[in-house]
C-alpha cells in the first residue's frame, strides 16, 4: 500500500495512473487473471524505469507470460510514451485497439464502428470506454509520429462515437486544423 491506496505495477511509468487506468484493472474483464508472475516482472520494471534495457527486459518477461493482458499493453504503452518512443508506443496502441475491438465484438476494423454497435454514449460502460482510449492513443500517436491522415480519420472516428466529446478527440482536430492552416499561410508567403 503506498498512501492508503494498492499501487498498480505500471504506475513507476510517469507517475500516477489516472481514474481510467484505476478502473480498468479493477475491472475483472480487463484487469483480472494477470499470472502473479506478470505482475512481478510488471513490478521489477516499475522500480528499474530509469534502468530502460533492465525495464524493458521485464516488460518483454510479462508480455510473454501475459501478451494480451490490459495490465501489460498499458504498462508497455506508458513505458514507450514515457520514454520518448513514439513508434514503439504507437504499436502497441494498435495492440489495444484490436484488443478493444474483441472485447466490444465490434469486428476487425474500427473505421467500421458506428454509433449504436456499443454503448459508447455511457459513460460508466467499461469496454467500449476501453475502445474510445484506445482509439484516442492511437490517434494521438498517429499524428505526433507524423501520421497526420490516420490521425484525423481516428480522431473523426471518436467524434462520430462520441458526439459530446468527454473522450477530448476535437482537440486533436484542432491541431491538425491549426497546422494545416499554418502550411497553406507558409505556402501563399512562399508564392
Amino acid at each position: 500500500m503506498s498512501g492508503g491506496r494498492e499501487t498498480l505495477p505500471f504506475e513507476g511509468f510517469g507517475g500516477a495512473s489516472d481514474a481510467f487506468e484505476r478502473s480498468i484493472l479493477a475491472s475483472p474483464l480487463l484487469g483480472g487473471g494477470l499470472p502473479e508472475e506478470a505482475r512481478s516482472h510488471l513490478e521489477r520494471a516499475a522500480t528499474r524505469y530509469h534502468l530502460t534495457d533492465v525495464a524493458e527486459t521485464h516488460l518483454f518477461e510479462a508480455e510473454k507470460i501475459a501478451p494480451d493482458h490490459a495490465a501489460v499493453l498499458i504498462a508497455l504503452y506508458r513505458f514507450y510514451f514515457y520514454k520518448g518512443r513514439l513508434n514503439e508506443a504507437l504499436d502497441v496502441a494498435r495492440a489495444c485497439v484490436a484488443k478493444a475491438l474483441r472485447l466490444n465484438v465490434l469486428g476487425e476494423d474500427w473505421r467500421r464502428v458506428q454509433p449504436g454497435d456499443a454503448a459508447f454514449g455511457e459513460w460508466e460502460a467499461l469496454l467500449p470506454r476501453f475502445f474510445l482510449f484506445s482509439l484516442k492513443g492511437y490517434a494521438y500517436l498517429s499524428l505526433r509520429t507524423g501520421h497526420l491522415e490516420a490521425g484525423r480519420e481516428a480522431a473523426e472516428k471518436l467524434l462520430e462515437l462520441d458526439p459530446r466529446d468527454r473522450i477530448g478527440a476535437q482537440v486533436l482536430i484542432d491541431v491538425l486544423d491549426r497546422m494545416e492552416d499554418e502550411e497553406e499561410a507558409d505556402g501563399e508567403h512562399r508564392s
